[in-house]
């Protein structure tokens, strides 16, 4: 292959699309209205979690200072959920990441985050639905697994124990549902929304009503006498406590920071609203509130139970499996048990709803764009990608019935992480972009070697060029960074002083890089909401999210990698040649030679007049 060609191809996978293309007309019914996506957002975002995860991080890692967990975790989260507000007001489009790459950082990158939203949906569906599956079979005794344990077991690895009829046939009734329409599928997530804050609400103000501040501040010598009971011990003198040291902090700072990485995955789900940008009636304004709202919501909700349930029993007590009703028993009030379970249930169907809904407006995004089949496109006579809705849901379906998605639940969070994090990179570059009015410009800036540091007061090439290559620069030492602390955390605990000084000298890197980024003058393009603190809170967003994707195993990883392998496959064999902004480029060349060869011949029959 020719050199002009290999850079041809090359540029190709960098194209960009606009944010108004030639040709493309939504298909979608504006219908849905800032209480929709706040319902949407909360449903999605506040699933079975809430019910479970506050007794796992209360025991096991902060104790009464989940409180804390939560509220450094909802800082994290709505660093991405800022960037996402955004890009909801500047592309008020359906697509989400996939979209917000496309139109910022290039093609393949857009194909790699839709690929990776894929991923995440389909797993989240399917594991939510295996998660409704179980609770209801709980309620009524474990007939459905004793009777499909009986008779179709499974005993092949990586396949479930055994076909989870149930979950698989509530996926495809959701499907069908969400097909129907919208509007239709946006009330029923109303319903079950309201219902599980209701729930919420109760074990609220039971827990404030029924519990005992002594709570937050255990002595260290009760968790002695604790753990001596629990290790059969006559003397708890030099007996060392398993939960921590006593008081609001048992298990240190560094426990509750540990704590807040684990519930920054409760606040997964939000950009479930960022796909609805073509069906609100003004997404201008409706998807920013729709994500600050629901993570306040999510936040409220989060902290009120967490709080609850540490009033109401001592931490180490909890139940790390079903905390709630166990804290009701231990307060007296087991019935109190019923009224969870209807809250965890509407909890895991407005989960599953938020799982489902992006997973379709994501494929006939793709599919609108090329890089995926066509036929994922068509919508139905009530303006739904039925289509796409069908053929996603049925997919989820068989790996629900099928597969056993224990293993799988980390790639979900691997897919997350990496669309909030190249959102988070394509603000940056997309706040100090060059506009095309200020294109038209005459800029006289010098293109010496020192000129990033005294740069014009409007963009240029120059210096959006240099914003893109020290963002890719903050990016590797973000990721250095990130398994840096990693792998040397024991080290730099005990300060060491190498240790120290390999972190001091990543850091300045770090944020001399963001200093230059900060000196580059803004686009003065401007949106209905944008994000403050440019460019220190992408940044530690990006941080945030890399180094939450090191600490997943070396088995996610691999696994992963082949998932990225089957889409690049996709990619590189139909959506480059079927891509529709090639076709729009080539059409536009062509249209520019056409008038060029036009206006020649004219010239020279001018000549031999």
């Amino acid at each position: 292959m020719s050199c002009p060609r290999v850079r041809s191809f090359l540029g190709g996978l960098s194209r960009r699309k606009p944010l108004e293309p030639e040709g493309e007309v939504s298909t979608f019914c504006r219908c849905l209205t800032t209480l929709d996506l706040v319902a949407l957002g909360v449903g999605s975002t506040l699933g079975a979690g809430v019910y479970v995860l506050s007794g796992e991080v209360a025991r096991t890692q902060s104790g009464p200072s989940i409180i804390i967990s939560f509220f450094i975790a909802a800082l994290a989260s709505i660093f991405a959920g800022l960037c996402y507000s955004e890009f909801g007001s500047r592309v008020p489009k359906t697509g989400s990441a996939y979209l917000y790459s496309y139109v910022t950082v290039g093609e393949v990158w857009a194909f790699v985050t839709g690929w990776n939203l894929l991923l995440s949906y389909v797993i989240g569906t399917s594991s939510v639905a295996r998660a409704w599956s179980g609770t209801f079979d709980d309620m009524i005794g474990n007939v459905m697994a004793d009777y499909f344990s009986k008779y179709a077991a499974m005993g092949l690895p990586g396949l479930a124990a055994y076909p989870d009829v149930f979950a698989a046939g509530l996926i495809m009734i959701l499907a069908g549902l969400l097909a129907y329409g919208v509007k239709e599928s946006t009330t029923v997530n109303k319903i079950f929304t309201c219902v599980n804050i209701l729930v919420l609400v109760f074990v609220i103000i039971s827990g404030f009503i029924k519990g005992n501040i002594d709570n937050w501040y255990i002595t260290e010598e009760t968790l002695q006498n604790v753990t001596a009971q629990l290790e059969n011990s006559t003397f708890s003198v030099n007996v060392t406590s398993k939960f921590g040291v006593g008081g609001f902090f048992p298990y240190g700072f560094e426990g509750t920071l540990a704590g807040a990485a684990t519930c920054f995955y409760a606040f997964v789900g939000f950009d479930c609203i960022a796909t609805t940008g073509e069906e609100v009636k003004n997404p201008q304004r409706s998807i920013p509130l729709g994500i600050v709202g629901s993570l306040l919501i999510c936040f409220l909700a989060y902290c009120g139970v967490s709080a609850a349930l540490t009033l109401m029993m001592p931490y180490y007590l909890l139940n790390i499996h079903s905390p709630l009703p166990v804290a009701f028993t231990y307060i007296g009030w087991a019935a109190a048990k019923y009224v969870v379970a209807v809250g965890s249930l509407c909890a895991l169907s407005t989960s599953l709803l938020g799982s489902m809904f992006p997973m379709p407006r994501v494929l006939f995004a793709m599919a609108r764009d090329g890089l995926m089949f066509t036929s994922l496109q068509k919508v139905n006579a009530r303006q739904s990608p039925a289509v796409a809705t069908l053929s996603s849901g049925t997919v989820a379906a068989i790996m629900a019935l099928l597969f056993d998605l224990k293993a799988l639940v980390d790639m979900m969070s691997i897919g997350t992480l990496f669309a909030y994090t190249l959102v988070a990179i394509c603000i940056l570059i997309l706040r100090y972009q060059e506009s095309e009015s200020e294109e038209d410009q005459l800029h006289t800036s010098t293109t010496s070697a020192f000129a990033f540091l005294k740069p014009p007061s409007h963009p240029t090439k120059y210096t959006s060029k240099t914003v893109t290559t020290c963002t890719i620069f903050a990016v590797a030492v973000v990721v250095t960074l990130s398994v840096f602390m990693t792998q040397a955390i024991q080290a730099l605990l005990r300060r060491e002083i190498w240790s120290l000084l390999c972190l001091s000298l990543i850091l300045a890197l770090l944020v001399l890089t963001t200093l230059v980024i900060w000196r580059q003058p803004q686009s003065s393009s401007r949106a209905p909401f944008m994000v403050p603190l440019i460019p220190l809170l992408p940044v530690v967003s990006v941080f945030i999210n890399i180094y939450l994707m090191v600490q997943l195993g070396g088995d996610t990883w691999i696994r992963y990698a082949v998932w990225m392998a089957v889409g690049l496959l996709i990619y590189f064999g139909y959506g480059v040649r079927h891509s529709v902004q090639k076709q729009r480029l080539l059409n536009s060349q062509l249209s520019i030679q056409t008038v060029e060869d036009k206006t020649g011949k004219d010239g020279a029959k001018v000549e031999c007049s």
